[in-house]
């Protein structure tokens, strides 16, 4: 196995613990928020609405922060805006822009999900830590620093 090959499998493995944790994670975050009824995709949309501050975002950016195609966003956004948690405004300048934006009902729900979800997450990385394959991945996810 020459160098190059040692490099491909260092990032094969690295991507297979990345993998692994996102997968935990995963698991551990449906269950949880399944006590408030919503996917993990589903309170991922309703905070990417809620960051807005009150604002909307065009569809194709709430696909983007959701990491969905635009058909699986359009099918998301219609069982949301079915029960009540966000609505499509049609944008002023551009009748072709379509806009989505929390409810009253999508912002109290979000509020209520946000500590079980923080709570979920920060159960399962502390579990993960532990786990010596992982545990730099973690490490690595808590050194990320927040935009100012």
């Amino acid at each position: 196995m020459g160098i190059a090959d040692d490099a491909v499998e260092i990032r094969a493995r690295g991507w297979r613990t990345l993998a692994a944790l996102h997968g935990l994670i995963e698991t551990e975050l449906e269950r949880a928020l399944g006590v408030v009824e919503l996917s993990v995709v589903e309170y991922t949309v309703l905070d990417a609405l809620d960051r807005q501050d009150g604002w909307h975002m065009r569809m194709q950016q709430l696909a983007r922060a959701a990491a969905l195609s635009p058909s699986a966003t359009t099918r998301l956004v219609n069982r949301l805006e079915d029960r009540g948690l966000l609505t499509r405004v049609l944008c002023a300048d551009d009748r072709r822009g379509i806009y989505t934006e929390l409810t009253a009902a999508g912002r109290s729900l979000y509020e209520r999900a946000r500590p079980v979800h923080d709570e979920a997450l920060e159960r399962v990385l502390a579990d993960a830590e532990k786990q010596p394959e992982l545990a730099p991945v973690v490490d690595a996810l808590h050194g990320v620093a927040l935009p100012a």
